[in-house]
């Protein structure tokens, strides 16, 4: 799960919240007097308080139009942990030495079915030009050689017996199957017993043996970034899901690998052609070695695989689920349906969780955060709710991460500051209220991120955006200078320092070359929409203005 690009998401789609909510509540540190923080009153904010609306607190974006603001609430569930990503207990140590022998001739039968495969993959590759067609009979056929020794290789990572519950729906009655990815077993085992055509990234086809045994699965590759590119995935998932002489299509709806003890958010690729689907369930039972992919990296995850007496798989075929007639009206509530039958059958819970809260995770363990968990934010369901994407999200946890967080994933007043570039004074205060709405003392990554997008995505921001930057640019230089930032923003931070006040500019002058354009300008603010604050007293006597642009 470490190269990115292998469980990457390929077609978006929305998510609505889970029906069970945890949500958990602690108890404020004391604050030091005379401390940044001490600034901040917690008890300006009732206790419990979700809506930053009630009595006493004064919303500093109000001019914008912003009324009840409140997080989503989140599940305790972290679906990407890995549960023994660590070597633990004399018995694990012992079988790792019993099994080295033996993991040395299970790495070349694995090496030598490779190496046989792939030859016979561009065997039956070699001079085949129309590919828009299905692959020709005897071109299948060679093709076996290589579906033999993908069995070979699994009974090399020790899955020498997989155990199956139910079988396949013939192809025409339903050409998709959908099934939950815990591990890069899925997709061999799946290439052998099937044989289907698969939904990749388009990196896929660089990578060294992967890309030509997938090229010969008739692969439909899609830029997970690209609209264009997702639309006409689906177009080919609905021609070769619609034409029984091409495979059947296998998707994993999830978008990334999870540790199989929860079903995450599905993209609608698979459901948006309303084809009958098949949805196949994989567990992987163990009790010493957790054989899901998580954050540690392949090789070890291989070592640990040719060190184990047996691996466990099971592969369970479910009833197939029809679409409603009008199914194009209703992919979501299809795509529901099957995550429902799927989570039902593994007994697991459904979350709100996608492959950008995988990216957050990595991203904060890459600034060698501790507790991964924190930074969790079940991004299917904020993505619903704000409307703001993945890449979106990435940046403002860049943001948090330059407050220092705590070992908890907690910045306090003093860490804000330092992130915004602000120094403490009422406004700053208002907008740190803002953000706690739980009236803690400090805030978490996810109230950060659902407060900046809350501002973002008002109606007015981007009016308020160019309004402001107007109002600084006097001369109609189109840009600004230090003299012309620090006048417009004093009525609103006044006993900023000269220092201060330049850092503060500094973070909106992006080619620091002393002036700021409009594009660095709004640039900045979309990056850090609540320093709008900043430029409140020039834009509320404005307000009829900015009501009209």
């Amino acid at each position: 799960m470490s190269e990115s690009d292998i469980q990457s998401p390929l077609l978006s789609s929305d998510t609505q919240s889970p029906d069970h909510i945890i949500t958990i509540h602690d108890a404020s540190a004391s604050l030091d007097p005379g401390s940044p923080e001490q600034l901040y009153s917690p008890h300006l904010h009732r206790d419990g308080a979700n809506s930053s609306s009630h009595p006493g607190f004064d919303n500093p974006f109000g001019f914008l139009g912003s009324g009840d603001f409140c997080v989503p609430g989140s599940t305790t569930v972290n679906p990407f942990k890995n549960h023994t990503e660590r070597i633990q207990g004399v018995y694990e140590w012992v079988k790792i030495v019993i099994c080295l022998p033996i993991a040395l001739l299970r790495l070349v039968l694995f090496a030598t079915c490779l190496s046989v495969g792939y030859v016979a993959t561009k065997l039956a590759l070699s001079g085949w030009k129309d590919r828009h067609n299905p692959m020709p009979k005897w071109r299948s056929r060679v093709m076996l050689i290589t579906r033999f020794c993908s069995r070979f290789i699994l009974f090399s990572f020790g899955y020498h017996w997989i155990k199956r519950k139910g079988r396949p729906a013939p192809r025409e009655v339903a050409p998709i199957l959908v099934s939950n990815h815990v591990s890069y077993i899925d997709p061999i085992f799946y290439f052998y017993e099937l044989f289907p055509t698969i939904v990749a990234s388009e990196s896929h086809d660089s990578m060294p043996f992967v890309g030509t045994i997938i090229r010969a699965m008739q692969v439909i590759y899609v830029n997970r970034f690209s609209p264009s590119s997702r639309k006409h995935a689906v177009n080919e998932i609905k021609r070769k899901g619609g034409c029984d002489r091409f495979p059947r299509v296998l998707l994993f709806p999830e978008g990334t690998t999870t540790n199989g003890r929860a079903i995450i958010s599905f993209q609608l690729g698979a459901f948006i052609p309303g084809y009958p689907i098949q949805p196949v369930v994989v567990r992987y039972p163990h009790v010493h070695f957790d054989q899901s992919w998580g954050l540690i990296s392949l090789g070890k995850l291989m070592f640990r695989m040719f060190t184990q007496f047996h691996n466990f798989m099971e592969v369970e075929y479910l009833p197939v689920v029809y679409p409603q007639e009008n199914h194009k009206e209703h992919a979501i509530r299809f795509a529901e349906k099957t995550s429902h039958a799927m989570a039902s059958a593994l007994n697991v819970v459904q979350t709100g969780h996608s492959y950008g809260d995988l990216l957050l995770l990595m991203k904060a363990s890459q600034s060698n955060q501790k507790n991964l968990s924190n930074y969790l934010v079940e991004m299917a369901q904020v993505e619903s709710v704000f409307h703001i994407n993945t890449l979106e999200a990435m940046e403002f946890l860049e943001k948090f991460l330059s407050m220092s967080p705590d070992p908890s994933g907690r910045v306090h007043f003093n860490g804000f500051l330092k992130g915004v570039k602000l120094r403490p004074c009422t406004l700053s205060k208002k907008v740190f209220e803002f953000i706690d709405l739980e009236n803690n003392g400090y805030i978490v990554f996810k109230q950060f991120l659902c407060a900046s997008a809350h501002v973002m995505k008002l109606p007015l921001f981007r009016q308020a955006c160019e309004l402001a930057f107007t109002e600084c640019d006097t001369c109609r230089s189109n840009s600004m200078s230090l003299q012309d930032f620090r006048e417009l923003t004093r009525p609103a931070i006044p006993d900023m320092t000269d220092e201060e006040m330049s850092e503060l500019f500094n973070l909106f002058d992006a080619d620091d070359d002393g002036k700021v354009s409009k594009d660095d300008f709004i640039l900045c603010l979309r990056k850090n929409p609540l320093l709008i604050s900043i430029f409140s007293p020039c834009l509320i006597p404005n307000k009829d203005i900015l009501e009209r642009l």
